[in-house]
């Protein structure tokens, strides 16, 4: 049985990327990304970004078809995030997709950016096959999902405010450390002890829902103080307890889901996950609980284009195609 070749095609902030599989075996995997420009600006300035994509998208993709070695008439479909993001930036993706799809005469996949981080765990695994739990961790969305088929999942908790990327973002503005402040966090904390005192409510709330604003605000709040009474502090010990307070709680619960619906493997997705420490607190946790745990390689919990490709072949296989009337949205339900 032949195995579908997809095009992936990702532009939903500041990366233009491209990659090809067939199957679920990665054939390339290509990324040009403005998120250095972006820096000097402490975030993403969406016209920058699109001016960007439009430089970018052309050459991305003859990179992740040369690197494939494949040719754009071998393509079965291509697939292209069409939400959430930004609205400028999803429009010169899925503007390039419909373009490519139309003068191929092949189906075109509207993917939603959120499904493609779930998907990239397929990835990973070629075994892998639902139901499982899955953590969903990035800079909009946290949440726990059991994913039941390919295309179905129940969200059984999320965060009732920020989410845990977006909390990430602000407490390193506060530290000051740059944008994007996940991995600066990650690496300070690392030199640091987790001694600061957290929030209870943050360790205590029930069920599967999450609150990352008072925990946010704490950090916030106990660094101002500090430096308002001149009292010494450690920005190091600041980061690893708040890393501490802001993970522990995401591999504690997801286990916890799985083990209460009888779910014997556990997935992920979104950027925050490919925290290291969020890593091996997951490993851990899935270990002592004999349960299996199949994780996105780093560069595939950041955005990218495979993940787009492996959402795309899902939804190819199920014969879910999209018009070319297809309009970008800058924001899209967790469905």
């Amino acid at each position: 049985m032949k195995q579908p070749v997809i095009l992936g095609i990702e532009s939903s902030c500041d990366e233009t990327a491209a990659a090809v599989i067939r199957g679920r075996t990665l054939l390339s995997d290509e990324i040009i990304s403005s998120a250095s420009v972006q820096a000097k600006f402490g975030g993403v300035v969406p016209e920058i970004a699109s001016r960007a994509h439009s430089d970018a998208v052309d050459e991305v993709v003859l990179r992740a078809l040369r690197a494939a070695n494949v040719k754009k008439e071998e393509l079965d479909a291509v697939a292209v995030t069409y939400g959430a993001g930004l609205l400028g930036a999803l429009l010169v993706g899925l503007s390039f997709a419909k373009g490519l799809a139309y003068g191929l005469g092949i189906p075109l996949v509207g993917v939603n950016h959120i499904r493609g981080h779930l998907a990239a765990s397929y990835l990973e695994d070629e075994t892998l096959t639902p139901p499982f739990m899955t953590l969903l961790a990035s800079g909009g969305h946290t949440a726990i999902l059991h994913t039941k088929t390919k295309t179905e999942f129940e969200v059984l908790g999320g965060t009732l405010d920020d989410a845990a990327g977006e909390a990430f973002d602000k407490v390193a503005r506060v530290l000051g450390l740059p944008y994007p402040g996940g991995p600066h966090v990650e690496a300070l904390a690392r030199e640091g002890r987790n001694v600061v005192p957290m929030p209870k409510m943050l360790k205590g709330m029930g069920g599967f829902d999450f609150s990352y604003s008072g925990l946010k605000t704490h950090i916030i709040n106990y660094v101002h103080t500090k430096e308002q009474r001149g009292e010494a502090w450690s920005k190091a010990d600041v980061a690893a307890s708040f890393q501490s307070a802001a993970l522990d709680i995401l591999a504690d619960k997801t286990v916890e889901a799985a083990l209460g619906r009888n779910v014997k493997t556990v997935t992920a997705g979104g950027g925050v996950i490919a925290n290291g420490y969020l890593r091996e607190r997951l490993q851990e946790q899935c270990t002592r609980h004999g349960l299996k745990l199949v994780l996105p390689a780093k560069k595939h919990c950041t955005d990218n284009a495979a993940m787009i490709a492996a959402e795309g072949l899902i939804r190819y296989e199920a014969g879910d195609f999209s018009p070319l009337s297809l309009n970008a949205a800058a924001s899209i339900p967790l469905r």
